[in-house]
């Protein structure tokens, strides 16, 4: 039962950690990023399982991460409610033409970061942006206007 409830816990500080760190920087890792995030897997794998290196430890920590997992999902899908808290909500980076600072500050973007998406998405001006959406995956979304 310990690893199980050690499991949930460090389950829950994750998904927090992850809702704090945004979701452009986890859609645009660098390499020292994926590293860093095996190094923290394994530190939180040390942290769950303690000096319990069984098979059956090893068994019961996956399983109640993938049962967390699922419950969070069909919670998410049955309770429209907790949707916005438990996936977030598309945010709106630009509309008609004109940026929404307000929103790159609290996603942490820059606006050169912005235009380098919209140039990847083959829009060279932002002016000529009537959405761009950041989805609740990380990607930018743009709509142009139909001038």
């Amino acid at each position: 039962m310990d690893l199980v409830l050690r499991a949930t816990v460090v389950y829950f500080v994750i998904w927090i950690l992850t809702r704090v760190v945004g979701r452009r920087e986890l859609s645009t890792m660098e390499p020292f990023d994926v590293i860093l995030l095996v190094v923290i897997g394994d530190m939180v794998q040390q942290g769950v399982t303690q000096s319990d290196y069984s098979v059956t430890g090893t068994i019961i920590v996956v399983f109640t991460l993938a049962l967390l997992t699922v419950g969070m999902s069909y919670l998410s899908f049955k309770v429209k409610r907790l949707r916005p808290l438990m996936e977030g909500e598309p945010l709106v980076l630009v509309q008609d033409g004109q940026i929404v600072h307000k929103n790159l500050r609290r996603e942490r973007l820059t606006v050169e970061e912005l235009a380098a998406e919209a140039r990847m998405n083959q829009i060279p001006d932002l002016g000529t942006v009537r959405f761009a959406i950041l989805e609740t995956s990380g990607s930018i979304s743009f709509v142009q206007r139909g001038d």
